[in-house]
């Protein structure tokens, strides 16, 4: 699997862990950047270029590292075709994947250390989505989502309430 990795200034340190621990799993592992020297690096930046190597097929999955994960999991989740979320369990980390298809999993490196995210990350990337009935509507639920707002973007609306 073709696995994608970037951080913000606050994910760098944990990134550059995982690049060494899950480095001899058999996955191809793209440094998709953020080393940390720069306080400007903020997760939108990175939650854009990760998100883009995926949709672009550049990807199969990503993981995206910020301080608490939190930051990372929503600007991920902006892009369509994105499916981000901050797993710091087990359980979520393949469910995720399982049930709803996650692509993107986001870590928050002052909250896990180095031997949990890995253990995190290989559980994401051994799950496969199950492709079980209720759980295709359910992802194409999130796609119709995505396409509304899009629409409504086009179109001006901006969710207000009518006044």
């Amino acid at each position: 699997m073709r696995v994608a990795l970037a951080a913000d200034h606050g994910g760098a340190a944990l990134k550059a862990e995982l690049l060494t621990l899950l480095g001899g799993d058999g996955h191809e592992l793209v440094d998709l950047g953020g080393d940390g020297s720069d306080p400007g690096d903020d997760y939108p930046d990175y939650a854009r270029i990760i998100g883009s190597f995926i949709r672009d097929g550049r990807a199969d999955r990503g993981i995206l590292i910020c301080g608490s994960g939190v930051g990372a999991a929503v600007a991920a989740s902006k892009m369509p075709g994105i499916r981000a979320s901050v797993c710091h369990d087990s359980y979520s980390a393949h469910q995720g994947v399982e049930h709803d298809d996650l692509n993107v999993l986001c870590l928050g490196a002052r909250v896990v250390g180095s031997e949990l995210a890995a253990e995190l990350c290989r559980t994401f990337l051994a799950a496969r989505f199950s492709g079980a009935p209720r759980h295709l509507r359910r992802v194409g639920k999130i796609g119709q989502i995505e396409a509304e707002a899009a629409e409504a973007a086009r179109s001006g609306d901006r969710g207000g309430a009518a006044g």
